[in-house]
């Protein structure tokens, strides 16, 4: 059996402004005919499905028009709700939807799987949709913490399959979570909610028993064991996922279980990148050619902020959708307050320095802004003279 494990397409999510519609209608388009091409059998989706709780009528548009072309290959399609979804928003529908797709956004459902049979017999494919605790402390035992309530979650699923290898030989089975597992690789830009340390790590020992673990809520492929991986998004979200590749596993069961994966890379619309450098540099180095089309965050590294940076790099680069003053080197301050600062000054030139010092980390007036200010001040002696 082939599996293709997609998640977190967070529908309806912005990138700086900008609306991620049309290119991600696009990557679902390409990640359809992957379906074809390699000949799937089912497609997760692990949670995440929109960016929001309320989505807008184009998002609910996008997925259904995804859903309905999956659905025209033949494959099963299997949609769990992640910690961005309302999963009474999305599974409202389900008993609507087409045949082939199912929306498992219920805890209480999490040990009735979707059962699809190849040429070795059935798998077993149990959808754990994101859990909060807070809503399940009082039915499920240690629902304090995502790792409790995931432990739960698997607990049942064992238990169904348990009752299942009496009557069945050779028992395959998948699960899907939405989730951040333990062995996440750290990164300055994980996934926006995600609290790093603590209760909502899940423990990897918490997803034994199946033949392969689809997790969502990471943007970026990791491989935490052979069978327990997470897909990413199919679009780059933030500038920090700029390096990681976009795509899908397409997993192989075989009569025994898990017998491998495979990467399929989908299309960029357009690349991610960070450019670091003196302001006059990234305006006129050819070396940047090769990026004037894709979205740009610029950190530029003079020691003075430039007057309407956003503008003139947009000039060049159409994209840039990103601009950070980042100085490579910072002087070190000398304690004195403002006051201090400007309360031995002789002169308004000495009261004017004092004052750009101060604001600029004890960077003074250039020799350009030195004449300028040096032609205001003596046109203002020259005038209160005249008056």
């Amino acid at each position: 059996m082939r599996i293709l494990h997609t998640s977190d397409w967070h529908i309806g999510r912005t990138f700086h402004g900008h609306s991620t519609l049309e290119a991600l209608r696009g990557v679902l388009e390409a990640l359809t005919a992957q379906v074809r091409e390699y000949d799937v059998d089912v497609v997760i989706v692990a949670g995440d499905v929109f960016d929001s709780g309320t989505p807008a009528a184009a998002c609910y548009t996008l997925l259904s028009d995804t859903l309905r072309a999956l659905a025209e290959t033949g494959v099963e399609v299997i949609v769990t709700s992640g910690n961005h979804d309302s999963a009474a928003r999305l599974g409202f529908q389900a008993g609507l939807l087409r045949e082939g797709v199912r929306v498992l956004t219920d805890p209480s459902a999490i040990a009735t799987p979707v059962t699809v049979t190849d040429e070795h017999g059935p798998v077993h494919l149990y959808g754990i949709p994101f859990l909060e605790p807070a809503l399940l402390r009082h039915e499920w035992p240690g629902a304090t913490s995502q790792a409790g309530v995931l432990a739960h979650a698997m607990t049942l699923v064992r238990a169904d399959l348990a009752e299942r290898s009496v009557g069945e030989r050779g028992v395959r089975s998948v699960a899907i979570a939405h989730c951040f597992a333990a062995g996440v690789e750290p990164t300055p830009h994980l996934e926006r909610d995600i609290q790093q340390g603590g209760l909502d790590v899940v423990p990897l020992q918490t997803f034994e028993g199946v033949d392969y673990m689809a997790l969502g809520h990471i943007h970026g492929r990791q491989q935490l064991a052979p069978h327990i991986r997470y897909a990413g998004a199919p679009l780059h979200y933030a500038f920090g996922e700029g390096d990681k590749p976009r795509g899908s596993w397409l997993v192989e069961l075989d009569a025994t279980g898990f017998a491998g994966a495979q990467w399929l890379d989908l299309p960029v619309p357009r690349r991610v990148v960070t450019l670091r450098g003196a302001f006059d540099d990234l305006l006129a180095d050819p070396a940047y050619f090769e990026v004037e089309e894709a979205w740009v965050c610029v950190e530029y590294t003079d020691a003075l902020p430039q007057a309407d940076a956003m503008r003139r790099l947009q000039e060049r680069f159409a994209y840039c959708a990103k601009v950070v003053h980042a100085p490579a080197t910072v002087r070190e301050g000398d304690g004195r307050t403002y006051v201090q600062r400007v309360r031995g000054a002789r002169s308004d030139a000495e009261l004017v320095e004092a004052f750009l010092g101060h604001v600029r980390a004890g960077e003074g007036a250039s020799e350009v802004e030195a004449d300028i200010l040096r032609d205001v001040l003596d046109e203002r002696v020259r005038a209160e003279a005249l008056a």
